[in-house]
């Protein structure tokens, strides 16, 4: 009956029959020759799995002349063994099957390369080994049927019971459940200690150093290492792996990159359990980090990779098994370190010298640590930048201050240097103004003089140029005596002449004063006194107030076309006397409004003057205003008009 290459059977055997049964088949492959493709379950350990196989274990031998599949599942096992007797249940059974039906193989193996759809190399390995399917041959079949037959004999001998493992009795049961609580105790203190650790320290070495050394000597390892991604090549004395005609790999021991491409990073920490064990230390990949590939994202969504035998896991990678094999790793185990949704890195396990099988609790420790050193890394780098930060503000401070430092000397100079010449300038125009009043002094004179002359001894010609001359002198009298009050009060040398006075007689000379040239020009003079006789008199330097409105009113005067009025209005608030005058002239376009008061400013072109004047008038006004502590504004609309309105408080005696 086993001679049929056909044969298949099924039946619930234990663990470590099934075991047996596979170690067979193996031995059977390496009879056959290279060329038989030889698989388990190990090989899914760095995939994400369907459920459904997630209990399945199997054995495939694939060749041209013997194939193979043993097939067992535990789930499978549980729901038989449902109702039976306690006692006579094989404890780690399964449900086994074994088939050497070329049909029924060949669609395992279909469904099997389609998990490694993703993976093309692997895919079109197992695709090609399925295209080599067919019968067994007869001679492979015999000699695998005697090779079980050996097995299976001391079972049927009644001197050799069936190998069976019943469930422990209550007394080791209870024992077992105190040592796993005592494990997960140690585990929990284990933990502990890290997080500990990591709050008292900030010194990210001394951290990494003290955990996995603790983490290394807890779980037995042979090697504990923290591999980091970088996103740029690091650039060391280890060599890079570079296999011709196989899938791109990791250059270092502590992540085989099997299916993945082009990721970048080395080895930063790790711990040794004897110096007989190599290091790995700085080892890294041939190319730099891209984040595209299929398993950085198994391990960004916290994938962790347990593999118990590289041998079995990397059956179809020989250029990644001698990699391995020169590094000395049997086993590893993965988690990765995550924060902030960015893998950081990856926290590997590796057994050197045996295969071994990782349980659910070394899975769970290693994912905490990794969870815990996350937290580290993210502490550390918060530091990093704070530090940064400080250090940046500290500078930019420094070079603040400094900037202020020499900003401040530049003004100071620039500041003495400008009062410097504001101070020559003005001493300067008070000298000129000194100069020219003595020789003008002569002209106005004289040419009165003259003009008082009986009309018989000059003609009326002459008298006109006289009449000239003496106009033209007193227009330069008063333009020189702006320029030298001007000149002294920017030169401090002014003080105001305090006294009491009558406001409406002053506002009526000024009038009085401007009557003739209001009169000339055909504009209309008008005085609106608003003022309470009880505030008429006033404490301020008289002639300095007269002169501020001889000064407006002369000005609007000048603005204002021909019939045309210009008003003087007057009041007092609040101890202040209020002066608005207002005209009806051409009025002052917006955008020059704040020129008005600018020294030596005319506001029509000077190439199209239609008004006489330096420009000193109104700078001289608002300098008079301020130096009895008032204020002056103006409203103007072009071709309505202008109000300039003047605040000055009383002064002190």
């Amino acid at each position: 009956m086993l001679s049929s290459p056909d044969l298949s059977f099924s039946r619930t055997l234990p663990l470590i029959v099934f075991n047996r049964l596979g170690e067979l088949l193996q031995q059977m492959a390496q009879a056959v020759g290279s060329a038989a493709l030889i698989l388990t379950e190990a090989v899914l350990a760095r995939i994400r799995i369907p459920v459904e196989w997630q209990k399945q274990r199997f054995t495939l031998v694939v060749s041209e002349q013997f194939s193979a599949l043993l097939l067992g599942n535990i789930e499978a096992a549980e729901e038989e063994s449902r109702g039976t007797d306690k006692e006579e249940i094989p404890f780690d059974s399964l449900n086994a099957s074994l088939t050497f039906n070329s049909e029924a193989i060949a669609v395992f193996v279909s469904k099997l390369r389609n998990l490694f759809e993703s993976n093309s190399y692997i895919y079109q390995n197992i695709a090609q080994y399925q295209q080599v399917l067919s019968p067994n041959d007869a001679t492979l079949q015999t000699k695998f049927t005697l090779l079980l037959l050996e097995y299976l004999l001391p079972f049927v001998n009644k001197e050799v019971q069936t190998p069976r493992i019943s469930i422990p009795l209550e007394g080791s049961s209870c024992q077992a459940v105190e040592d796993a609580l005592t494990k997960q105790i140690a585990q929990e203190r284990l933990l502990n200690q890290v997080t500990t650790q990591i709050r008292k320290s900030l010194d990210l070495p001394v951290i990494m150093d003290m955990a996995i050394t603790q983490v290394r000597e807890f779980l037995a390892l042979d090697r504990l290492v923290i591999y980091k991604f970088v996103s740029s090549p690091v650039k060391n004395q280890n060599t890079s792996l570079n296999c011709q005609d196989s899938p791109p790999s990791v250059v270092n021991a502590q992540f085989i990159k099997q299916d993945c491409q082009q990721y970048g990073g080395c080895v930063v920490y790790e711990s040794l359990a004897t110096d007989s064990i190599s290091s790995v230390l700085n080892y890294q990949e041939e190319d730099w980090l891209t984040r595209n590939s299929r398993c950085w994202e198994k391990y960004h969504q916290g994938f962790i990779l347990a593999v118990d035998d590289v041998e079995k896991t990397y059956a179809f990678e020989d250029c990644l098994l001698n990699f391995l094999r020169k590094s000395k790793i049997n086993a590893k185990l993965a988690a990765p370190i995550i924060f902030e949704d960015k893998l950081w890195g990856l926290l590997i396990a590796h057994q050197c010298n045996t295969p071994r099988n990782w349980t659910e609790s070394e899975k769970s420790l290693l994912s905490s640590i990794a969870e815990q050193l996350a937290i580290a890394i993210h502490q550390s780098e918060l530091m990093g930048s704070l530090r940064e930060a400080t250090r940046t503000l500290t500078q930019e401070k420094q070079t603040l201050e400094q900037r202020v430092i020499e900003r401040t000397m530049a003004l100071r100079e620039a500041l003495l240097a400008a009062e410097a010449a504001s101070r020559l300038r003005s001493e300067f125009l008070a000298t000129i103004s000194h100069e020219l009043l003595t020789p003008l002094t002569y002209v106005i004179g004289m040419s009165s003089t003259l003009l008082r002359w009986p009309l018989g001894e000059l003609s009326q010609r002459q008298r006109d140029y006289l009449q000239t001359i003496h106009d033209s002198g007193e227009h330069l009298l008063e333009m020189i005596n702006d320029i030298l009050d001007l000149s002294q009060i920017e030169a401090g040398k002014t003080v105001l002449n305090i006294s009491e006075f009558s406001l409406v007689k002053s506002a009526e000379n000024i009038l009085d004063s401007l009557l003739e040239k209001a009169t000339s020009e055909k504009v209309t003079l008008k005085l609106d006194l608003q003022i309470n006789p009880t505030y008429d008199l006033f404490n301020a330097d008289s002639g300095r107030i007269e002169q501020i409105l001889w000064n407006l009113l002369a000005n609007a005067i000048k603005f204002t076309p021909e019939g045309g009025s210009v008003t003087l209005r007057l009041w007092v608030e609040d101890n202040t006397a209020i002066f608005q005058i207002e005209d009806t002239g051409i009025g002052i376009p917006e955008e020059k409004l704040p020129l008005l008061f600018e020294k030596f400013q005319q506001l029509d072109t000077p190439y199209h003057r239609r008004y006489e004047g330096t420009g000193v008038g109104l700078a001289l006004t608002k300098q008079l205003v301020e130096l009895h502590r008032g204020r002056i504004e103006v409203e103007s609309t072009v071709g309505i008009g202008s109000i300039f309105t003047v605040w000055i408080p009383k002064q002190l005696k």
